[in-house]
Order: C-alpha cells, then sequence, then structure tokens
C-alpha cells in the first residue's frame, strides 16, 4: 500500500507528538511512531506508555488500512531536509519495510509491525469541561515554572487542577514558591481535584501556543484526556495526594509594598550577580518609601547594595529572599507594579499583580530566607 502527502505537512504533525517519544526505553517499539493508514486518513501516534499523543491529516491512500510503526529519530532527519514537497510513501505489507519517494530521490528503512504498538487507554467514565485552549496555555506558563523537580515529592511534581461550581483552579509549589492561578469564568457542577505531570503540560503548551479553539478536557481516576480539533493528548495522573496549599497561604499581612516590576527585577538581577551562588540570598530593609536590596558573599569578598523608591504601608522591617526564586515571581507579574504583602520576616510573603484581570485571580507565595549576620 501507499499514500501520497506533503512532506511540510507530514513534518508539522510529527513534531507536534515528536516530544512524547522516549529517546531509550526498555519497551523499544515506543521509540517509533504509529502511523496508522485509513481510507484518505493518517493518524499519527507516540507514547511514553505516561504519555500518548494522536494527530491526524489527509491523505491520498491506495490499498489496505494498515498499522506501521516507525523509526521516529529516522522519519524526523529525512523530513527536516527535504524541501516541502509531495512524497509517496510505499509499505510492503509482508515484512514492512518503507519506501520514501520524491520528484529528486527515493529514501528506504525498515519498519515493524504497527500491532505491537501499546493500545492507547479509552476515556472510560469520564467528566468533562471545555475551555478556550489559550486559557490552559496561560495557566500553564503562569504556574508550571513553580512546580518541583524533586522526585521524592512526587506529587509536588506536577500542577494541580481544582475544578468548582465557584472557578476552575491551577497550582504549582515547590515548597519554596507558590503560585495560584485561578479562572472565576469557567465552572464545573461536580468539584474535582487531580495532578498533571510536567511532562504532559509542557507538551500541551507547545502544541495549544496561539491557538483560540475550544479545547475539550475529559478525565477519571487514572487519565485525563486533552482534545482539541485533530489532536489528542492523553496522560496518566499523579496519584499522590496533593498537599493541603491552603493552609500555607498567610492571610494576616499588615505590611503592604507597591514597586515597579521592571525596576524590582532589574535589582535583583544585578545584585543577584554578586550573592553566594548556592543560597542567592538578599536582604530587603524596608524603610518608610525606601527599599534596599543588598547581598554579600563572604567567601569572595563580594558585596552589592542598590536603593529603590517605594510605597510602604507598614511596619519598617528586614526580610530575606532567595533572589533567584523571587525573580522568577516578580517575572510572572504581567502589571507594572506589584504588590508584596508581608507579615514578618520568618513568614510567606504574597506577591500580586497590582490589578487583577477581568475572570482571572493571580497569587504568588515567596519562602523568607533566615538572614545571615552581616550588617549591611
Amino acid at each position: 500500500m501507499n499514500f501520497v502527502v506533503s512532506s511540510d505537512d507530514l513534518l508539522k504533525h510529527l513534531q507536534l507528538i515528536a516530544g512524547v517519544v522516549p529517546s531509550r526505553h526498555v519497551l523499544p517499539i515506543v521509540e517509533n511512531f504509529l502511523f496508522e493508514i485509513g481510507k484518505n486518513r493518517l493518524t499519527l501516534t507516540a507514547t511514553d506508555l505516561e504519555i500518548t499523543m494522536k494527530t491526524t491529516l489527509e491523505v491520498e491512500t491506495r490499498g489496505a488500512e494498515m498499522r506501521l510503526a516507525v523509526p521516529a529519530k529516522l522519519v524526523l532527519e529525512i523530513l527536516r531536509n527535504l524541501p516541502a514537497i509531495p512524497i509517496t510513501i510505499t509499505v510492503d505489507e509482508d515484512n514492512f519495510g518503507i519506501e520514501i519517494t520524491s520528484e529528486n530521490g527515493k529514501y528506504k528503512l525498515n519498519g515493524e509491525n504497527g500491532a505491537e504498538f501499546p493500545q492507547v487507554p479509552e476515556a472510560d467514565n469520564t467528566t468533562s469541561v471545555k475551555m478556550p485552549a489559550n486559557i490552559l496555555v496561560k495557566a500553564i506558563q503562569k504556574t508550571l515554572f513553580a512546580a518541583s523537580t524533586d522526585e521524592h515529592k512526587p506529587a509536588m511534581n506536577g500542577m494541580l487542577f481544582s475544578f468548582t461550581n465557584a472557578g476552575v483552579t491551577f497550582v504549582a509549589t515547590d515548597a519554596h514558591r507558590l503560585v495560584r492561578y485561578r479562572r472565576v469564568d469557567i465552572t464545573v457542577k461536580e468539584a474535582v481535584n487531580f495532578v498533571v505531570p510536567q511532562k504532559a503540560l509542557n507538551l500541551l503548551k507547545n502544541s495549544l501556543n496561539g491557538m483560540e479553539d475550544i479545547l475539550t478536557i475529559e478525565y477519571n481516576e487514572n487519565n485525563a484526556f486533552f482534545s482539541v480539533g485533530n489532536t489528542l493528548l492523553l496522560c496518566r495522573l499523579i496519584s499522590d495526594k496533593y498537599p493541603d496549599y491552603e493552609n500555607v497561604i498567610p492571610t494576616n499581612n499588615p505590611n503592604k509594598l507597591i514597586i515597579p516590576k521592571k525596576e524590582l527585577a532589574s535589582t535583583l538581577r544585578r545584585v543577584n550577580i554578586f550573592s553566594n551562588k548556592t543560597t542567592h540570598q538578599v536582604r530587603f530593609k524596608i524603610a518608610g518609601s525606601d527599599l534596599e536590596i543588598s547581598t554579600e558573599d563572604i567567601d569572595y569578598a563580594n558585596e552589592a547594595r542598590e536603593n529603590l523608591k517605594c510605597i510602604f504601608d507598614g511596619e519598617d522591617m528586614e526580610i530575606g529572599f532567595n533572589a533567584a526564586f523571587l525573580l522568577e515571581v516578580v517575572n510572572n507579574v504581567e502589571t507594572e507594579s506589584l504588590v508584596m504583602e508581608l507579615s514578618t520576616p520568618n513568614r510567606a510573603s504574597i506577591v500580586l499583580p497590582e490589578e487583577q484581570n477581568e475572570g482571572e485571580n493571580m497569587l504568588m507565595l515567596v519562602m523568607p530566607v533566615m538572614l545571615s549576620s552581616y550588617s549591611g
């Protein structure tokens, strides 16, 4: 059998799902793409057994329907190096040999029997919710950077999806930072929480970026299914219970600091150059409308200090932060100025945009660090 397809079109669809394919796996067949060839239709699948992505495109087919496993790395390399031209892919139904023919050349590679490719889980007994794809992309962009990479904290290796009749909430934390991004313009009838792994979310972000179509999320006890247009991503959910993050968010924060985002970010970047490369500790000394940000690395006799003007309502105080963690949080603010709500030097600080966008609520939290004894 054979089919005709644009090399450029096929490459785009394969690149969409290529991030799922593992470079090495105990089950070698998952290092392949699955080509399911039907009547003028080609369905492409990639899996690592935890995450599966599928996409479909129209092709001109001749011959019987079949399933074929195609070496992922090899087919991507040849397609990247072909111009955007029609190609014919012919498959030997006896030994699964593959021949790619273009107007300028012919290329042969070995495929495998697609019947041996892992079966994709079905969306059984699921609940579903719909939202614009760009909302989920924004939730991932605003939240996922704070997720943990510590393998000993598997629940925090993903992002919490919390759906209620009051809105949908997305949370990520690594115990040093926490981001809670809430949409009050999307609701569901039955409350549910589930945790989606980071790899799946990064793949979703890349495949949905710039898309405004309606995304359908279906979920059950074990899996989540994200579908839009001709593309589907399904993943196994993280089974560990997510920490009770609400108890970490302080509710009594009498000290409020308002400061331009760009100025604070620039200062943190410069001062952090001189900080200890392990702790990245910086000191905030707030007195009236003056904010002094300083650091000292005793081992190398490095020191830096800058002063910024701010609006501060509260008691004068000193508090320490990890500059690298705080800078990521500050850069995540969309408004020109941000608000820091502070209580005491040993309690978490809340970072908020000065104004919230319609339909959403963003809250970020940064844990302080114990200040060293230098006087500044």
